[in-house]
C-alpha cells in the first residue's frame, strides 16, 4: 500500500508540475495574430485593405527589454484631423495590431494619427509577452519617436483587455509628461491572473492548483514578485491625473465589468461607459455594440481637447 501510495503521490505532482508549466508557457507564448493569419480568415490584414482604406507607413520602434534590445513593428496610420492628438493603440493578450482596425473608423475622425504596435511576443515582434509588467516601457520610446509637431498635439492612450492596463501604467509612469492628454482603457481587468483563470476554465482545462503556482513562479520571473506587487490597475488609476475613459461590456466573461467599474472609480478623472450586453470581443465586431463605443471615444477625446485648448485640467465626470 505504501509502495502504490507514492506512485500516486509522484504522479500527483508530476502532473501538477506538468499542468504549471503548459499555463507558463502558454501565458508568455500566446497565439500570434499576424498578416497571414488575418488572411486566412478573410479579415483585412492592413490599414489599406479596410473598407475605407487608409494611408500609413510601416517603421519599427526600439525598446530596452530585459538588458536587451527590442525592435517592435509599428503602423502609423493617417487620421482625419490634423489638429488632433496622435491616439497609440496597445492590444489585449494574444492580438496585435491587426486588433486595431476595427477601431481605425471610429478613432481617424479624432485622430492626427493612430499608431498600432505589436508588443514583445505578439503580432510579429519578437520576444516573449510581458503580461502587463514592462510593454508601457515601449509606450515612451515610441512617443519619442513621434515627430516635434506630432508631440505638441499631444497623445491620447488607449489599450484595450491587457493593453488597457498597460496603458494606464504609462501614464502612471510618465506623470509629469505632458504630452499624454488621456487615457482610454477597454475591457481592463485589475489583478493579473482574473483573465487567465476565466479563459482557462472556461476552456474546462485545470487552474486550482497550477494556475497560483504559475502566477507566483512568472512573478518572480518577471521581477514583480510571487504577489505581483503594484499591479492592481485600480491602485494605478489612482494615481494618473489625466481623464480616463473606461469601456466595458457588461456580459464580459473574461475580465468582469465590475473591475471597469473600479478602475474608473479610483481615477480622480474618471468616466465609465458600459455597453449593456456586450462580452469581452465583440465590442467592435457587434453593430449593436460599435456605434456605442465609436461615440463614447469621440465624444470623450473631443472633449479632451476642447479643455486642452481652454488651458483647463478638468475632465467628464463620471
Amino acid at each position: 500500500m505504501l509502495g502504490l501510495a507514492l506512485i500516486l503521490t509522484y504522479g500527483l505532482l508530476l502532473t501538477i508540475a506538468a499542468a504549471t508549466w503548459w499555463t507558463m508557457r502558454r501565458l508568455r507564448r500566446p497565439p500570434r495574430r499576424t498578416y497571414a493569419s488575418a488572411v486566412a480568415r478573410s479579415m483585412p490584414g492592413d490599414p489599406s485593405e479596410l473598407p475605407t482604406p487608409r494611408s500609413f507607413e510601416t517603421w519599427m520602434a526600439r525598446c530596452a527589454f530585459r538588458k536587451r534590445d527590442i525592435d517592435f513593428v509599428v503602423w502609423d496610420i493617417e487620421g482625419e484631423d490634423p489638429e488632433a492628438p496622435v491616439i497609440i493603440c496597445t492590444p489585449g493578450w494574444g492580438d496585435s495590431r491587426i486588433g486595431a482596425l476595427p477601431r481605425i473608423d471610429a478613432l481617424a475622425p479624432v485622430a492626427s494619427r493612430i499608431i498600432a504596435w505589436d508588443p514583445p511576443g505578439l503580432g510579429e515582434s519578437p520576444g516573449l509577452c510581458e503580461l502587463g509588467t514592462r510593454e508601457h516601457r515601449a509606450i515612451q520610446c515610441m512617443m519619442d519617436q513621434l515627430s516635434s509637431d506630432a508631440q505638441a498635439r499631444g497623445v491620447v492612450l488607449y489599450g484595450w483587455s491587457l493593453g488597457a492596463g498597460v496603458s494606464i501604467v504609462g501614464a502612471d509612469v510618465l506623470a509629469n509628461d505632458a504630452r499624454i492628454r488621456a487615457v482610454i482603457a477597454e475591457a481592463p481587468y485589475r489583478l493579473p491572473w482574473t483573465p487567465a483563470r476565466n479563459v482557462i476554465r472556461n476552456a474546462g482545462m485545470p487552474w486550482a492548483i497550477n494556475g497560483p503556482i504559475a502566477f507566483g513562479l512568472l512573478g518572480v520571473q518577471l521581477g514583480v514578485g510571487p504577489r505581483w506587487r503594484g499591479f492592481d490597475r485600480a491602485e494605478r488609476a489612482r494615481r494618473i491625473s489625466q481623464p480616463l475613459l473606461v469601456i466595458h461590456g457588461t456580459q464580459d466573461d473574461v475580465c468582469p465589468v465590475e473591475d471597469g467599474r473600479s478602475i474608473a472609480k479610483n481615477a480622480s478623472h474618471g468616466m465609465f461607459m458600459p455597453i449593456e450586453g456586450a462580452h469581452h470581443n465583440d465590442l467592435w465586431t457587434d453593430e449593436r455594440f460599435a456605434p456605442q463605443c465609436a461615440s463614447a471615444i469621440q465624444d470623450f477625446i473631443r472633449s479632451v481637447q476642447i479643455r486642452t485648448g481652454d488651458g483647463a485640467a478638468a475632465a467628464p465626470q463620471g
